[in-house]
């Protein structure tokens, strides 16, 4: 919600202030989405992303802010779309990115494009609305440490993760973005 105040005749804007986590319908994804708005108490909204609506429909009700739902799978590109249009339209300022979407499968080549293409497009989509003080949470793994036979592309993804993460929080230190690679063990 956009809010106008008018101080000595001169219009103020202040951005709607948000959180966003992808993953939310399930694992750390959803803790995330439980705990952020405990944590950040000036949000104005939370908006979770995954694919099963049933799911965020049941956080929301959990949730004490208001919780925008984006149900879309993130390996598609009309998820992006409808995100980006609406970061543009509500000119959202995200205080905390959490890209928790993701998931391992035995020897799945799929496991990267979730893994890795949806989280470094949804970081894309999102920079432009993140100033200082703002944070990026990315979920990688304790694999990205070592090469796991027979799980060695889920272990590739993750490890592209924390390197994308350290690599991220780099270039966005001048800015006083905070990025942050979570590295959980078996969960």
């Amino acid at each position: 919600m956009m809010k106008n105040r008018q101080p000595d005749g001169c219009r103020e804007v202040l951005k709607l202030k948000i959180a966003i986590v992808t993953g939310a319908s399930s694992g750390m994804g959803r803790e995330f989405a439980l705990q952020i708005p405990q944590l950040y108490k000036n949000l104005d909204e939370l908006w979770v992303v995954a694919r099963r609506t049933d799911r965020l429909k049941n956080l929301q009700e959990q949730v004490k802010i208001p919780v925008r739902i984006f149900d879309g799978d993130m390996q598609r590109d009309y998820i992006f779309e409808k995100l980006q249009r609406e970061l543009d339209r509500r000119q959202a300022d995200v205080r905390m990115l959490v890209n928790a979407a993701g998931y391992g499968k035995i020897g799945n080549v799929s496991d990267i494009d979730l893994n890795c293409t949806a989280l470094t497009r949804m970081t894309g989509i999102c920079l432009p609305y993140l100033s200082k003080g703002s944070r990026i949470v990315n979920l990688a793994s304790a694999a990205s440490f070592c090469a796991q036979p027979g799980f060695c592309v889920y272990a590739a993804s993750k490890a592209y993760v924390l390197r994308f993460s350290q690599g991220l929080a780099a270039e966005l230190k001048k800015r006083g973005i905070l990025v942050t690679a979570v590295c959980p063990g078996p969960v």
